[in-house]
């Protein structure tokens, strides 16, 4: 019974695959132009890192107050609740925390690179810690992750804030570029893939029931 569940489970998950696939076969040409703007983007944020840092700063102000409205009315339509004065104090601190990043763009860049420096030295000095104390297999690779995250992380520290001028397009570039890359292969891959689906297995014959 185990098996027949476990073949029923396998084949359903097969057929939601080949009907995803399907789906989004017709449509790689789009996600392969997705995957080159976002590669020319990136490029772009990697050789003009000031303009890419400006861009992502003023981006975060608007998202920061369109969040505090939400909260804001959210608070409002449902007055009558207990967290209510927690809500609207949040949707005031969004709304107020994005007019300072539109009205003090440099400052902001600032503070984005310093929270930047300081998760990377926490998150690399965590891995190499807990890779180095258990050493669970491959934790090698974790270990030297961990301090390449420290070294970059002390370099933004050191450099602070004149890294503070690149470091967020150039994340932020980076990024883009690995995302749009993922798209392009995904696109090229779905356009070899063509009609060479594999055939859904035949359903398992149902189990006769034991006579009573």
């Amino acid at each position: 019974m185990q098996a027949d569940a476990r073949t029923v489970e396998v084949a359903r998950f097969r057929r939601e695959l080949r009907h995803e696939l399907e789906a989004i076969r017709g449509r790689w040409i789009w996600l392969l132009i997705l995957g080159i703007v976002l590669v020319a983007f990136g490029m772009f944020a990697i050789a003009a890192p000031f303009i890419s840092s400006l861009a992502t700063v003023l981006t975060i102000g608007v998202l920061l107050i369109m969040g505090g409205v939400a909260q804001l009315v959210g608070a409002f339509w449902t007055r009558e609740w207990s967290g209510f004065f927690l809500v609207l104090l949040m949707g005031v601190l969004y709304a107020v925390m994005g007019v300072l990043f539109l009205n003090r763009p440099l400052e902001a860049m600032a503070a984005v690179t310093l929270l930047l420096a300081c998760v990377l030295l926490v998150g690399g000095a965590f891995r190499t810690i807990v890779s180095a104390w258990h050493q669970f297999p491959q934790w090698g690779w974790v270990f030297v992750g961990g301090l390449l995250e420290l070294g970059m992380g002390l370099l933004i520290w050191q450099g602070w804030p004149e890294t503070s001028l690149w470091v967020v397009g150039l994340f932020v570039g980076i990024d883009m570029i690995f995302t749009g890359w993922t798209w392009v292969m995904l696109s090229l891959r779905l356009k070899r893939l063509g009609h060479r689906l594999p055939p859904l297995p035949n359903p398992p014959p149902p189990t006769p029931s034991p006579s009573a």
